[in-house]
């Protein structure tokens, strides 16, 4: 009979995932795992089989949370495009100060990884984005439907533009404590939408 688990496998993918979102793959050792999941190496390969792939667990709890968050921004509004601003406003302002790093855990795993060192986490990051993106084109038609923005507009085009805007925003917001500026911005995000 083998012997039982003795540790929270979801508390263990959600430090893992603070800490890669913190340090970055490359700069988050097996050291740095083992003090802040407080497992052995031999533990975590045996659960997780490597370090690439509770990254890919981290990767895809970052993104699962990052679409609840959506989902909850889009149902506590009465429009698609006021649910939008919710969610550009929690992901920049609300969240900069508790997060463990001001850009995306996606974006930063795509800027950081190469097809030589990476290839399988790097395409795997893309495809995330390229599904968020997709999400986004969906409200956007949505939104179009409903008549809040013009029959003229593209939805996969504008949630190309929101999704650009969301990471260089992120990252301004990140270099400045200027909050009205990036409220600003957020709200120009807007004009340029409808």
């Amino acid at each position: 009979m083998s012997a039982p688990i003795k540790f929270n496998r979801e508390d263990v993918i959600e430090k893992a995932k603070n800490l890669y979102w913190e340090k970055g793959y490359h700069a988050t050792s097996m050291r740095n795992l083992q003090d802040v999941v407080n497992m052995h190496p031999g533990s975590i390969y045996a659960a997780f089989g490597s370090k690439d792939k509770l990254f890919t667990e981290s990767l895809n709890r970052y993104a699962a949370d990052g679409a609840k968050r959506l989902a909850d921004c889009i149902e506590q509004k009465d429009t698609v495009l006021d649910g939008l601003k919710h969610f550009i406003h929690t992901v920049i302002v609300c969240n900069s100060a508790t997060a463990p790093s001001g850009m995306c855990m996606i974006v930063k795993t795509v800027a950081e990884l190469t097809q030589n060192d990476s290839p399988d986490l790097l395409a795997h990051a893309t495809n995330i984005l390229e599904g968020i993106e997709a999400s986004f084109a969906v409200l956007f038609g949505q939104a179009i439907d409903s008549g809040e923005i013009s029959a003229e507009k593209d939805p996969v085009e504008l949630a190309r533009y929101f999704q650009i805007q969301i990471i260089g925003l992120r990252t301004y917001a990140q270099v400045t404590n200027d909050n009205d500026a990036v409220e600003k911005y957020i709200d120009d995000i807007f004009k340029n939408i409808v």
